[in-house]
């Protein structure tokens, strides 16, 4: 297992490829090469048969130089480390850092790889059982190692929590204080829960126990006996995320039922709860009148729909001034 740290600083648990798996890989690479290289040369010898033969050697070298070293470069270079028998296999070759190579790794691994796989191949054999991650020696001096791409996901491993756990950590996650805990260490747990069944099952144990002490350490809430470190970090997750939404819900509430004011709309109301502007009477139109007060009548236009004059309120009336009883009528004065 070889550890790989990407340009995030996470740790990948890539698998390294083995002998064999190389070993076969070559074989068939060599067998493209190989058939590839005579058909060239065929083709080269019939349609240059007149040519001396020094010169006819000069190209059958090149041809074979091109076929062994230049060839394989620009395969690798081009496909980003995979040539046909890795392909078929299931190989990569990547930097040491787990990046992509590029054309100087590829040529240094196809010119050192004249060394490698002269002599049968013993170099290549030796120096890869003597490695620990089955690197040869064009592997060491450009800084490459070939993987396996094709690796058995590692599914299930977080166990699932029973109920009567996950009711004993309700109480307490609520009670969590996340304020200390910095957003690196959020986004490295984000990363290795989304991540967890690409990696290997021991590199991906290994992160969570680093993860949840200093998570632990951080909110004074230590892992409970028997709870693996995977589940004790989806769950302090969730609880952040459970908090963060209902954070973004009331203020989302308190902005849309907010007290609406007469004349601007409400944002983030619904139209049927937006207020109706205030009604108001229109002033009756005046009717023109004649000098003697009388409605002016308007040409063209039937009594029927004249304008009618303005109804006036009736006159209070008169007093009857009183007047004193004549002599002999009425009650006689006293003496």
């Amino acid at each position: 297992m070889s550890e790989l740290v990407t340009g995030e600083a996470v740790v990948l648990g890539l698998r390294a490829a083995r002998l064999p798996s190389r070993g076969l890989a070559r074989l068939l690479d060599a067998l493209v090469y190989l058939t590839v290289y005579f058909i060239g040369g065929f083709m080269v010898a019939f349609g240059l048969s007149a040519m001396e033969g020094a010169a006819a050697d000069a190209i059958a070298v090149v041809l074979m130089v091109f076929f062994t070293v230049l060839l394989p470069v620009m395969a690798e270079t081009l496909s980003k480390g995979r040539s046909v028998g890795k392909v078929v296999l299931g190989l990569r070759v990547v930097r040491t850092d787990g990046g992509p190579i590029r054309f100087r790794h590829a040529l240094v691994r196809g010119l050192v790889g004249v060394i490698d796989f002269g002599l049968l191949a013993m170099p290549a054999v030796v120096v890869s059982l003597f490695s620990a991650q089955g690197r040869r020696l064009g592997d060491i001096f450009a800084g490459t190692l070939v993987i396996r791409e094709r690796v058995p996901q590692s599914h299930g491993v977080v166990p699932p929590v029973p109920p009567h756990v996950m009711h004993m950590l309700g109480a307490d996650l609520v009670a969590l204080d996340l304020s200390a805990v910095p957003d690196g260490l959020w986004l490295s747990i984000r990363q290795l829960l989304g991540r967890m069944h690409e990696l290997d099952q021991q590199v991906a144990t290994g992160l969570a126990d680093r993860l949840a002490a200093d998570l632990a350490g951080r909110t004074g809430w230590p892992v409970p006996q028997g709870l693996p470190p995977m589940v004790y970090l989806g769950a302090v997750t969730m609880e952040r995320q459970r908090r963060e939404w209902e954070k973004a819900a009331s203020t989302y509430a308190a902005a849309a039922y907010a007290a609406p004011t007469y004349g601007a709309p409400t944002y983030g109301a619904p139209a049927a709860y937006q207020p109706a502007p205030p009604q108001t009477v229109p002033a009756p139109a005046a009717v023109p009148q004649q000098p003697n007060g009388k409605p002016m009548r308007v040409l063209g236009v039937p009594e029927q729909a004249q304008p009618a004059a303005p109804a006036t309120p009736p006159a209070p009336p008169a007093q009857v001034p009183a007047q004193a009883p004549a002599d002999g009528e009425g009650f006689a004065r006293p003496e």
